[in-house]
This record gives structure tokens, C-alpha cells and sequence, in this order.
């Protein structure tokens, strides 16, 4: 008879993720990874298969709640309100969170060796480059900006500007600092 879980999936692919997100890969240990998520070695292999693929699960789970996020919390807002929001929540990602960014971590630790990892990187940096297309486009057609902005090579700009963003939160503290670079990439949009 085969034995029944005794834990929530969703909540210990959540703790696998916060745990990857803070250490990386390969300084996450089976053995942590058991700890912090609260079940046995067996369950983890049953449920997840391995290391790796828990990995990928937990960052396809990252980009899925965070494009769900950036789409609830744009909502209502104009263009250059949403673009900022972009950059705001890149400095103030939750508090539950660990600093930085889980899809940057991986493109810096992993996307080199790791094809799936590199695919999932990249889908989620194409989902944010688009969008903020998308929010050029509209803030020219509400006429916010100018018509003259060049939507695709902002898209890619600010998208840029927004990785390299993620990846100062995770060794410049001063708030202030990041707020200024947030300012002038946001002066881009007044040319």
C-alpha cells in the first residue's frame, strides 16, 4: 500500500526556493535542503526526483508568482508609474525575501552549464523586456510619452538597467543610492 504525503508540496517547494534563492545551488546541500524544508530524503526524491530538478521547479515557481505580481500591482498604474514600480520592487523585492533576485542568481551561478536554467533566465528576462514594451507603447498612445521613444530599444534598455539593478541590492545598502540610479534611468524616458 502505498504511503500517503504528510506535507503541502506548495509549501515545501516554497522553503526548497528560499533556501536555493539565499545559497545558491551549489552551496545547497541535500542535507539542508531536507532540514529546511521539513521532510524526509526519500520524500524529497519522491516528490522532486533530485537536486536539480526541485531547482527548476522552485525558479519556474519564482518567475510565475513574480510575473503574477509585477501584472497585479501594474495594474491601474500609468506607464512611467509602472516602470518605476519595476525598479522600486527590484530594491524592495518583500520582506519574507532574501536580497536580490532568485533569476539573477541563477543566470550568474548556473546558465552557463545549465540549459534549462538558462532557458528559464531568459524566458523570464524576454516576459520583462515585452511588458516593459508593451508599457512604452501605451504610454505613447495615451500620449504620457513621446512618440519618438524607439519601444524596442527602450524595452531593452530598461530591461538591462533593471538586471543590473538586482544584482547592486545584493551589495549596496544605501537605499538612497539605488533610488538616484532608479531616477536617472527613469530620465530616459523625458528624451
Amino acid at each position: 500500500m502505498a504511503r500517503t504525503k504528510e506535507f503541502d508540496r506548495d509549501t515545501v517547494l516554497h522553503k526548497g526556493m528560499l533556501l536555493f534563492w539565499e545559497q545558491g545551488y551549489e552551496k545547497t546541500s541535500m542535507k539542508e535542503l531536507v532540514t529546511h524544508m521539513g521532510i524526509h530524503k526519500g520524500s524529497l526524491y519522491d516528490t522532486f526526483s533530485d537536486k536539480n530538478s526541485l531547482y527548476i521547479e522552485a525558479l519556474k515557481r519564482y518567475s510565475e508568482k513574480l510575473e503574477q505580481s509585477y501584472k497585479i500591482r501594474l495594474a491601474g498604474l500609468s506607464a512611467r508609474e509602472a516602470i518605476q514600480m519595476l525598479f522600486e520592487r527590484a530594491i524592495h523585492p518583500g520582506e519574507e525575501s532574501p536580497v536580490g533576485c532568485f533569476i539573477v542568481n541563477t543566470a550568474v551561478e548556473l546558465a552557463n552549464h545549465d540549459s534549462e536554467a538558462r532557458d528559464c533566465v531568459l524566458q523570464f528576462w524576454d516576459f520583462t523586456e515585452q511588458l516593459i514594451h508593451d508599457l512604452i507603447i501605451e504610454g505613447q498612445q495615451s500620449g504620457e510619452l513621446s512618440k519618438t521613444l524607439d519601444a524596442e530599444q527602450h524595452a531593452q534598455y530598461f530591461n538591462n538597467a533593471l538586471i543590473g539593478l538586482r544584482v547592486m541590492v545584493k551589495t549596496i545598502a544605501d537605499r538612497d543610492k539605488l533610488r538616484q540610479i532608479i531616477a536617472m534611468n527613469m530620465s530616459i524616458l523625458d528624451c
